[in-house]
């Protein structure tokens, strides 16, 4: 079966993990080490390369570029000013049109792109030579240097754009900090931007206040890319079940992420993240069980299997390592299917967590 995931910060794990992801994924794992490279984040625990996409049935993605600027009080380290943010960013997006150069990736700017695209992913019984598709998006609008840049991120490519990513942002209160606010002043012209653009709002990572508020201003479509229900797991980070059905409402697709930490129950204190999960919980304690609890809740909420789906926020969460017991490798996300099947989803419903609402979704909200 094919697989959309809904959050790959490919480029993070490239650039920042100084990973080849062209290569085969054992090749990775196995690399020489890097004098570049976080280590905090061992090659070994990769989950994705580019092969793997493929071997796995991966067609598409949500890749994401991933910049903050550095402020105090955030678990995450960042950049000292706007200017440098943007610069990276920038390069980010570099990256990924390098990559399609090569013919590894396709950057899927419209829904003729994707059509296309997801026909020759289906019709074909080979998918090593295949590129992988990509949907561009700014994870964090920190990059955004003033509303109306907006405009220029559109013109390169960008389709999909976040307020926040873990704290405070140039625009909005973000999850992961302890923080509760809502929207600064800027975010209002921004979102008027994008609405103007047809550009979509990520709304994952925004504090449940800057998510209302956006709601309220922001009227184009809605997704939210790797984002798990309070409900089932303590802590900020999630949605409660209000803003899940308010999004919903407005059409979204809720992608569900693979980090362990949005799906361990008891939850965590999101202001004061725990160095080491493993302090809390072994591996083997969380499975795909838990993860399509959660998207069977978002599925309750909607009613229907339209709604939910993969956003595996892949090897930005942590790697192998902080993921479901049973995943080794993004191949083994097409697991997640044969647990819905003994849930008693249909074949139909299966479809559409896997792939088809996203397929969907940006087919209608892509420009034509």
């Amino acid at each position: 079966m094919l697989i959309i995931d809904g959050d790959y910060p490919m480029a993070y794990g490239a650039i920042d993990l100084d990973r080849d992801l062209t290569r085969p994924i054992d090749e990775v794992r196995n690399a020489k080490p890097s004098s570049s490279r976080c280590e905090s984040s061992p090659d070994s625990e990769t989950m994705a390369t580019i092969p793997e996409m493929r071997r796995g049935g991966i067609a598409a993605a949500l890749a994401k570029i991933c910049v903050r600027i550095q402020r105090s009080g955030s678990s995450l380290s960042g950049y000292r000013s706007g200017e440098v943010a943007s610069a990276v960013a920038h390069g980010e997006l570099a990256y990924y049109r390098i990559l399609e150069a090569r013919e590894q990736v396709r950057i899927l700017h419209n829904g003729s792109d994707l059509t296309q695209h997801m026909d020759s992913w289906s019709t074909a019984t080979d998918h090593s030579g295949l590129p992988v598709g990509l949907i561009l998006g700014l994870e964090g609008a920190d990059p955004i240097l003033w509303p109306q840049q907006v405009h220029d991120w559109w013109n390169l490519g960008v389709r999909v754009v976040s307020l926040s990513h873990y704290g405070i942002s140039t625009y909005c209160h973000g999850t992961g900090t302890g923080t509760d606010g809502g929207l600064f002043p800027a975010a209002t012209e921004l979102l008027r931007e994008m609405d103007a653009l047809g550009m979509i709002l990520d709304v994952t990572h925004a504090s449940d206040a800057s998510v209302r508020e956006s709601l309220e201003v922001f009227s184009g479509p809605v997704l939210a890319s790797h984002q798990n229900c309070r409900a089932l797991a303590a802590g900020e980070r999630q949605f409660p079940d209000d803003i899940l059905q308010a999004v919903v409402q407005r059409g979204a697709v809720v992608g569900i992420s693979m980090d362990t930490w949005m799906l361990y129950q008891p939850g965590i204190d999101w202001a004061d993240i725990p160095r080491n999960r493993r302090d809390l919980f072994p591996r083997e304690a969380i499975t795909l069980s838990d993860f399509v609890d959660h998207i069977d809740h978002v599925c309750q909420l909607a009613g229907n299997s339209q709604h939910a789906a993969i956003g595996g926020d892949t090897d930005g969460q942590g790697g192998r390592h902080a993921a479901p017991a049973e995943i080794d490798t993004v191949a083994d996300y097409q697991k997640v299917a044969d647990v819905l099947a003994g849930r008693g989803y249909t074949d139909k419903d299966i479809e559409n967590i896997m792939y088809r609402n996203w397929q969907r979704f940006f087919k209608t909200w892509l420009p034509s």
